[in-house]
C-alpha cells in the first residue's frame, strides 16, 4: 500500500520546505500556507520516498522538503504515472497529475554537491481537484479516469432517456474511478469509431466503457466498430462477463460484446440495458483496476 511519509511546505519563496507532518490541501491552490501554491498547474509537488532513499544511499543526506516537494509517498513509483491520472490522498483529497519532471534553470545546492538532483526527472506535479486534510501515514490510491459512451439511436436523437450510462458511471465511481467524460452517439460506424479513437489517442481516459449495440439487431455494430480500432484484443474480459451472466440468464450467450486496448486505454463493451450493463461491469471491475495499472506501468509484475 502507498502512503504519505512527509508533508512539507515553505511559507516564503526561496526557503527550504519543512516537514509539518499534516496540513490542508486547498482546492485549486495547493497546500495551505505554502508559498508555491496558487492558481496554476503545479500546485502540489510530489516525490517517491523510495527514490529519495536510493539517492540518500549515495551519501546525499537530504531531509524531507529539501527537494522542494510538498508530499513524499512510499510504495508507489510516481514517475510512472501518466499525466491526467488522479491520486486519492487520505479520505477526501483528490489530485490530478499535470506534469512529470521539470526544467531547473539554476543548479541547486544538492546538484552542486552530488552532481545531480532527482527533482527534474523524478518530481511529479499536480493540481488539487478536491481539498482535504493530509497527514503522514495517510493512504494514497491511484484513481483511474473513465469515459462512458452510450451507443443508442434513440438516445442520441433525444427520444429515450439514457439510463445505462448514468448507472455505469455510478458503479465506476463507487469503485474509485473518476468519471471524466460521458457521451451518447447513434449506432453508426463513424460515430463510434471516431469517438473511441479520440478518447484513446488523445489520452482522455484510462478506461472506456461502452453500453449498447452488442446484440443481434441489424444496427448493433458496437463490437465490430470497437474491434476495428483496437491494437490488442483482451478476450478474457468479455468471456468472463458472459460466463458470469450465464449463471443469471441463458440469454447472456447472445451478447457479442468485446474488449481490448488502443494506445494506453482499455475499452470494454457492456450491454445496453441498465441491469445488464451494471451486472456485467460488476463481474470484472475490480480486476480491470489491476489490468489498467499494468497497462499504465504503475505496476511492474503480476502478483506471484
Amino acid at each position: 500500500m502507498a502512503y504519505i511519509t512527509s508533508v512539507c511546505r515553505s511559507e516564503q519563496r526561496g526557503t527550504v520546505k519543512k516537514d509539518i507532518q499534516c496540513g490542508i490541501l486547498v482546492e485549486n491552490f495547493g497546500l495551505e500556507g505554502d508559498a508555491h501554491g496558487g492558481n496554476w498547474h503545479r500546485q502540489v509537488s510530489l516525490l517517491s520516498q523510495d527514490r529519495i532513499d536510493a539517492f540518500n544511499a549515495r551519501g546525499a543526506g537530504v531531509i524531507p522538503g529539501a527537494f522542494g516537494e510538498n508530499l513524499t509517498v512510499s510504495g508507489l513509483d510516481l514517475r510512472t504515472l501518466p499525466v491526467g491520472c488522479c491520486l486519492r490522498v487520505g479520505d477526501t483529497a483528490l489530485l490530478e497529475v499535470t506534469q512529470i519532471g521539470k526544467t531547473c534553470h539554476s543548479s541547486c545546492e544538492i546538484a552542486q554537491r552530488m552532481g545531480e538532483c532527482i527533482m527534474p526527472k523524478e518530481g511529479v506535479f499536480a493540481r488539487v481537484l478536491h481539498g482535504g486534510r493530509v497527514s503522514v501515514g495517510d493512504a494514497v490510491h491511484v484513481i483511474w479516469r473513465v469515459a462512458v459512451l452510450t451507443v443508442s439511436d434513440k438516445g442520441a436523437a433525444g427520444l429515450r432517456e439514457d439510463e445505462s450510462g448514468p448507472a455505469v458511471c455510478a458503479l465506476a465511481e463507487q469503485h474509485g474511478y473518476h468519471v471524466v467524460h460521458t457521451q451518447i452517439v447513434p449506432d453508426e460506424w463513424d460515430a463510434i469509431t471516431q469517438t473511441l479513437q479520440l478518447l484513446c489517442d488523445e489520452d482522455r481516459a484510462d478506461l472506456i466503457l461502452t453500453t449498447g449495440g452488442t446484440g443481434f439487431a441489424p444496427r448493433d455494430i458496437t463490437p465490430e466498430a470497437t474491434e476495428a480500432i483496437l491494437e490488442r484484443r483482451t478476450p478474457g474480459i468479455a468471456e468472463a462477463m458472459r460466463a458470469s451472466s450465464l449463471a443469471i440468464t441463458p440469454r447472456a450467450m447472445l451478447s457479442r460484446g468485446t474488449a481490448g486496448i488502443r494506445a494506453r486505454a482499455l475499452i470494454v463493451n457492456l450491454p445496453g440495458s441498465p441491469k445488464g450493463a451494471v451486472e456485467n461491469l460488476g463481474f470484472v471491475i475490480d480486476t480491470l483496476n489491476h489490468g489498467i495499472a499494468l497497462l499504465k506501468s504503475a505496476e511492474g509484475e503480476c502478483a506471484r
